[in-house]
């Protein structure tokens, strides 16, 4: 295995295991609560908007990850589920005072 593979295999895996961090913080968030893309992957959001890309769990819930500053990533969809449990809202945003939990 020459040192270039090697490496490559090291990235690989610490991303596997930065991926598997990010989910299990996504799952831990309580119902009617939401967290933030930097509180599942703290320094690096956009990696957390990455892996709930790509996520392929039905039970995942995604829709309680949002933006910092209360908006939603996913629009209507979003915001419908998560009024069904509860979270509360000041306009249009996410009332972050109130719901926001970190993992």
């Amino acid at each position: 295995m020459s040192a270039e593979s090697a490496k490559t295999g090291d990235m690989d895996r610490l991303s596997q295991t930065r991926e598997l961090e990010v989910l299990e913080r996504v799952r831990e968030i309580p119902a009617g609560f939401v967290s933030t893309y930097g509180d599942v992957s703290p320094g690096a959001p956009r990696f957390a908007g990455t892996v709930l890309f790509h996520a392929d769990e039905p039970d995942l819930p995604w829709w309680r990850v949002v933006r910092a500053d209360g908006s939603l990533a996913k629009g209507e969809r979003q915001r419908q589920l998560l009024r069904a449990e509860g979270v509360p809202f000041r306009g249009d945003r996410v009332d972050m005072s109130r719901a926001r939990v970190v993992p």
